[in-house]
């Protein structure tokens, strides 16, 4: 599927001129790719297309960016995305599902990062035990 989207893609690029349509089509196939440089291509092409689009074109364009920063774990902007279509719309569940998602990975992230940093610092604190033990031993 993701060919015929790219196809048509770069089929417009040549003759020079890509619609809208087209583009955000490709870009929405790139963000669901399993590759992070597709996806980065995809983000791209949606910010790209954000100051061109009409009001509903636009609000797309933001929920898939954040879908797409979600899933390079760039959770900030994941977050700034989808808050910012939730200022317009407020009750869009799939946006407060996103939103809850964002904030779950970044805590869990958090923690992670937090548990490697304790880690290492009981690795380096048990290392400089190890070391005084061997110095007072030769004394």
């Amino acid at each position: 599927m993701a060919k015929r989207f790219e196809k048509k893609y770069q089929g417009e690029k040549l003759a020079g001129c890509v619609s809208k349509s087209t583009q955000f089509e490709y870009a929405w196939c790139l963000i669901r790719s399993k590759y992070n440089d597709d996806i980065k291509k995809g983000t791209d092409l949606l910010e790209d297309l954000l100051p061109k689009g009409s009001k509903e074109e636009q609000r797309d364009y933001i929920f898939y960016l954040s879908v797409a920063h979600y899933r390079l774990k760039v959770y900030d902007k994941a977050l700034k995305y989808v808050r910012t279509l939730l200022k317009t719309e407020p009750k869009n569940t799939q946006a407060l599902e996103l939103e809850k998602l964002i904030e779950k990975a970044m805590q869990k992230d958090g923690l992670v990062g937090m548990a490697i940093v304790g880690g290492m610092a009981l690795g380096v604190a048990g290392l400089a035990g190890l070391i005084g033990l061997a110095i007072s031993k030769s004394k």
